[in-house]
């Protein structure tokens, strides 16, 4: 398997609204956090994720994080 490229060693923080959302595992996303398509062609699939009520959350950015699409603290060791 294919390693993803890191967009960034720091996760992004987001303030989102309730809903569905993808984020980008891959890394080559030019709207990172979230999935653009850029992964097609390779064997990356973005990672869906709910959000129940608005809130800020932490998604990673090393594309690393043992816990998709959340940080994890992994870009700390990289």
């Amino acid at each position: 398997m294919s390693e993803p490229v890191c967009a960034q060693k720091a996760p992004y923080a987001v303030e989102l609204e309730a809903g569905d959302y993808y984020w980008c595992s891959c890394g080559k996303s030019a709207k990172q956090p979230f999935c653009d398509g850029s992964h097609k062609g390779s064997e990356f699939s973005p990672v869906k994720f709910t959000m129940e009520k608005a809130d800020k959350v932490w998604l990673c950015g090393c594309k690393k994080t043992a816990k998709a699409p959340f940080c994890d603290g992994t870009h700390k060791a990289l």
